[in-house]
This record gives structure tokens, sequence and C-alpha cells, in this order.
């Protein structure tokens, strides 16, 4: 439903009737200051509120991590969710009638909501026949398994609504067709039953099963895994693709866990339904599950969503199915690690134990927490694997190790980290050898950079190279100079005209591109009000939701912390001191152009150039000077802005 375009009536009308404070409080204890209300926010760990809300405005903004929006903003961001199913959700709860741009597409969508209605009713009192199922004399194997073998409590069970599906053909077809009258069409579409092959009718899909229920991040039950209590195959078995559950998309447990990750900063991945239990019953509670399959790249991006470290562990079984889990999970995230966008890291548990029986023999969960805290990062895991069982006196063994080594190398876009691990494999291949140590590091980082050159040759694009820039005192001026510039126009509309001739006077740009998008769509927005309006702030907010990469970056330019507040009441002076910091950073680059191509040109061959860029260079320099002086007396007192020089 993400690709539907929502009318702009029904967006305005969904902001007309949310009230803020609601939608707040009910995650948030909010306190009364002023006329505002404050609360500790829920988007980091603070023991002093700086979490603001005010009624007035319809916005919210912390001083201590900068998050900001209004009431949808900060759903998406509380739920991670999607704007269209942020309004969608909206929509239902204050009974707003949604269209779309599209008249087809609007009936399509209500009779997609309508039915994805039905199927999580139907879900849900599936899910409460399989509970009550478990309490009866045809479910007690299954809760003796659970109790005894798995070690479970009563309180787990009920948390993770455990169920039983006895071993009829037609029990559960009876009692949500027959007896709840619910159409069999719909109970198949929600991946309850399945058509005989031969003659008509249904039979159920899970039979003498112990029932699991698969929630989304809402917490309402989208499809089921089911455990056999025999020996049939499929040992496990899932609910099918749905118009709810996509087994590709979705992580078990994450609606109980995307808290916990939140807090904790990393997230761990099992691979099993009772793993995840297990840990949860211990209290590990950043732990969610695959459903059997590969880990893929759609489900690896949803769990980075809810840390900011971007941490994850993965911690699949320790046998050979289990390394190559583990080995296919890393290539769903390879790119992203190599680069550092993912700090991942592998747990391989003693005794190549899952971790639902290394917490039934440690008792506690002490022992399996420390290994977490410990588990490497996936890179030196990966060494380990190339090198483990081979036999490194064997020339041939030991050439296999290398190339496996070099490859791996390759991948690695910092070279500091490179020349690490390369030294580190040195030490491994050499046995310990420190005489040998050198060496076998020194051929590795020329093997990595023969094989680069090749790939460079062969290849008919250039080979982008990322590389780190720190940021210079050059750039950091720059951007408290347009920050301070966008915040006046935002906040003082009576100053925009004075700031736009500035800046025009100067024939000046933003640089930043952050800066350069938001100046864009500040004159778009614009186009449809009056250059001092007051509604500038609210719609430029409401437009910038639409995009939210762009909007956690420049959403801090529209609050104002204590020392801005003081700047911008000096709007005129802070103006013209951040445009003469534009306008210096500037004339520094023009200098040293100037300068490189002066330094170029020869004087003989071309006496006009070479006295072109002598001039230039001078009249930079000239400049600069002038906006020095100014900075040392109109300025200095006033407004405290850095500066070069």
């Amino acid at each position: 439903m993400n690709s539907l375009k929502l009318h702009p009536d029904t967006i305005d009308e969904i902001k007309h009737r949310v009230d803020i404070v609601d939608i707040i409080s009910e995650r948030v204890v909010l306190r009364k200051q002023g006329k505002d209300l404050a609360g500790l926010c829920p988007f980091h760990e603070e023991k002093s509120p700086s979490f603001t809300v005010s009624p007035s405005k319809q916005m919210y903004y912390c001083f201590g991590c900068g998050a900001g929006g209004n009431a949808i903003t900060f759903l998406m961001e509380l739920g991670k969710q999607s704007f269209t199913d942020v309004v969608l959700d909206l929509a239902r709860r204050y009974q707003v009638p949604v269209k779309t741009l599209e008249p087809e597409a609007r009936e399509k969508l209500q009779r997609q909501l309508s039915l994805r209605e039905q199927l999580y009713e139907i879900l849900a009192l599936a899910a409460s026949f399989y509970q009550h199922a478990l309490r009866q004399d045809i479910g007690k194997t299954a809760l003796t398994y659970l109790k005894e073998t798995r070690e479970f409590s009563e309180t787990t069970i009920q948390a993770f609504q455990l169920g039983y599906a006895p071993a009829g053909w037609e029990t559960l077809y009876g009692y949500l067709v027959e007896q709840k009258r619910y159409s069999v069409q719909l109970v198949e579409q929600a991946g309850l039953v399945v058509p005989r092959q031969k003659g008509s009718g249904y039979y159920d899909r899970f039979r003498d099963r112990l029932m699991i229920p698969i929630h989304d991040t809402q917490g309402r039950i989208i499809g089921f895994g089911g455990r056999t209590l025999a020996d049939e195959q499929p040992k496990y078995l899932n609910s099918p693709e749905t118009e709810l559950f996509d087994k590709g998309k979705t992580l078990f447990a994450l609606d109980k866990a995307k808290d916990a990750i939140s807090k904790q900063d990393r997230v761990v991945v099992v691979e099993g339904y009772f793993d995840a239990i297990a840990l949860h019953a211990a209290g590990i509670t950043n732990v969610v599950a695959s459903l059997g399959t590969a880990l893929s790249s759609d489900q690896i991006r949803q769990l980075l969503r809810y840390t900011d470290s971007k941490q994850v562990i993965f911690n699949f079984d320790a046998d050979k199915a289990g390394i190559q889990a583990t080995e296919r999970a890393i290539g769903e995230v390879a790119d992203l690690a190599y680069k550092g966008q993912v700090q991942l890291r592998i747990l391989n548990l003693p005794g190549g134990k899952d971790a639902d029986e290394y917490l039934r023999l440690s008792g506690t969960a002490a022992p399996y927490q420390e290994l977490v805290e410990n588990a490497p990062l996936w890179l030196d895991w990966q060494i380990e694997q190339t090198i483990q069982g081979k036999d490194l006196k064997q020339a041939e063994q030991y050439q296999q190790a290398v190339k496996a080594i070099v490859k791996l190398l390759c991948q690695i876009v910092d070279s500091m980290t490179r020349t690490y691990y390369a030294e580190r494999c040195a030490n491994l291949l050499s046995g310990g050898d420190v005489r040998l140590r050198p060496t076998i590091a020194q051929e590795l980082i020329a093997q990595v950079k023969r094989f680069q050159r090749r790939k460079y040759t062969n290849s008919s694009e250039e080979i982008a190279v990322e590389v780190t820039v720190p940021v210079s005192s050059e750039q950091k001026l720059l951007i408290e100079a347009e920050t301070l510039i966008l915040k006046a126009y935002l906040h003082c509309p009576e100053y925009r005209s004075e700031i736009i001739n500035a800046l025009q006077q100067a024939q000046l740009n933003f640089e930043i591109a952050t800066h350069q998008f938001l100046w864009i769509q500040i004159q778009a927005v614009q186009e449809q009000l009056e250059l001092d309006s007051l509604e500038l702030l609210e719609k430029l907010q409401n437009h910038y939701i639409q995009f939210p990469e762009q909007n956690s970056k420049i959403s801090h330019l529209f609050y104002l912390d204590e020392k801005t507040k003081l700047d911008i009441h000096r709007t005129p002076l802070a103006v013209q001191a951040s445009v003469a910091c534009m306008e210096r950073v500037m004339c520094e680059k023009v200098s040293r152009y100037a300068l490189l191509r002066w330094q170029k040109t020869d004087r003989k061959l071309d006496p006009e150039g070479w006295k072109y860029y002598g001039e230039e260079l001078t009249r930079a320099k000239q400049r600069i000077a002038e906006l020095d002086k100014m900075r040392h007396t109109k300025f200095a007192d006033l407004v405290q802005l850095p500066w070069i020089g």
C-alpha cells in the first residue's frame, strides 16, 4: 500500500483532526511547562526532560537529540513506519474517509482495507482456538512438551500466545466456517485451510502441531508457525504467503523486541522460534528470529531502523547448515558492512549449541549475555572460517587460504582497516612466527593492489573509491553560518527580504547539500505564500514529511535553542555576520584557485593570464582582510560565530 498516492484532502483532514498531545501522551508522560508540555524523550535515553510538545504549533522537539516534527512524523519515527501506513492507521482511528488521486485506486484500497481487517479478525480467532485447545485433554502432550522439555513458564506460554492445533482434518474448519460462519474463501486467504486435491471441500493446514503465532510490528497476528509433535515432515510448517504475511519481510518477535533493540542499540538474530522465546523468557529481549529461511536484505533493513549504532549480531547454529545460513545472511548485508554502515557481529555458541539449549545448560542468562558482548566482528569470524580446518603447512591449502583472505581484504574500503586485517591475517598464516609476519602482511597488501589493478584494467567503468574526509574548520564555519541564516529566515519572517537581498548582493548560494535542498523547498513552498507569511514553517514541515531521509538532516533548523534565540534576536547583525562568513569561505576558495593557476601559468608564454590570476589573488586576499576586520570590530561582541584566521 506504500505506493498509493493519497489525496491531499485526506492528509489535510487527518492533520486537522489529530491532536499531537493525544498521540504523544499515549507513549510519553507529559507535564505542563509554561505554554508547552515536557517529558522524557522516547528517542534517546535521558534523565531530565528535554522533549517538548507545543499544542499551539502541533509540533514536538527534543533539545537533547534533535528529533522533531508533528504527530505524523512522531509515529513514523517511533514505529519505523512509512508515511502512507501512518496516515492510513490515523484515518482508521479518526474515521476519516480515505481518498486517493485515482478513483479506481480508492475503491481498490477500501476493498483491500476491508479484506485485511477481516483476515486480522480470523487469525486472532484462530489463535484463541489454538490456545484453548492447548488447555484441553487433546493438547496435554503439547503443554507437557512446552513446560517440561522446553522449560517454559506459564507466563511465557501466555505472552507468546502458544497453542495447539488438534490432529483432526477439519477441526479448525468446523469452528471458523460452520460455527463462526466465516466464508471458507476468507479462511483460505488467511492461510488456515487448504482445498482438497480430489473432490470438493477443505482441510486444516495445521494438524497435531504446536502453534506459534507470528505478529507484525504492531502486535497483530499475521500468520503461524507450527512445530510437529511427531515425526512428520516438515518439522516446522509456516503459514503461506497471504495478504498479511510475507515471510521474506517478517521477523518473529520483532513486535516484542523493538523497544529493547532501540534502548540497547543492538539486535540479536537467531534461527528458531524457540531460541527467541527462550531468550525473551530469560530477560534478553532484544532478540528476533528468522522464519526458517535465509535472512533477506528486506529483513535486515527493517532491523536497522531500530538501532542507531546499526549493531546486528547473528547467532545461528554452529553446525554446517547454521554456518551456511550465517554466510548467506552476511551476503545480504556485506556491502553495508564493508563500508562500515552496519556493525555486524557473529556469535557461535560453545559446543555447537543453539540458544535454547545453551540457556538450559547454563541455568542463567549471564553467560549468554557475556558472549553477546564479546561477539567477534563478522570479518574476524569469516577469516577464522577461512583458515579453520586447513593445514597451513601444506602449500595447496596455504594458497587456498591466502586467496580467500585476499578476496575478503579487497572488499574493505578503508585503507587503515585493510592494513589492520592484513597484519592480523599475517599473524594467523605465519603460525605465530614473528619473523614471517611482516613479509606475509606486505605480500597480502601487494596481492590486494594487484587484484584491484586487474579489476580496474578489465572494467569499462571507473572504480569508485570511498574516502573519509574530516570536516575542515572552513567547512564547520560554512555550516554554522548557513544554519544561522536559514534559522533566521524560517523563524523571523519580517527579515526575509533583507536576507534575500544580502545573499544576492554578495552573489552567494548555499553550498552545504542539505541546505541547498532546503532552500529549493523553501522557494517551492513560498511560491504559494506571501514572503512574510507565518505559515511557511508549518507548511515546510508538512512538506518535508515526504522526504524522511532529508528531514532527519534538517529538522533541527525548525527549532531554536537558547543560543540561537539570542543570536536571531539581533537578526540584521546576525545575517550580516553569517553572510560575511559565507563570503570569506568563497574568497578563500577563489584565493586558492587563483594561486594555483598563477603558479602554473608561464609569465613569458602567457603574460596576460599570469597578470589576471595575480590580480584575482590580490583581490581575494584584500577582501579576506576586509572581512576579518569586520569580524573583529562590528560583529565580534554581538554574534558568536566561528571564524578562520
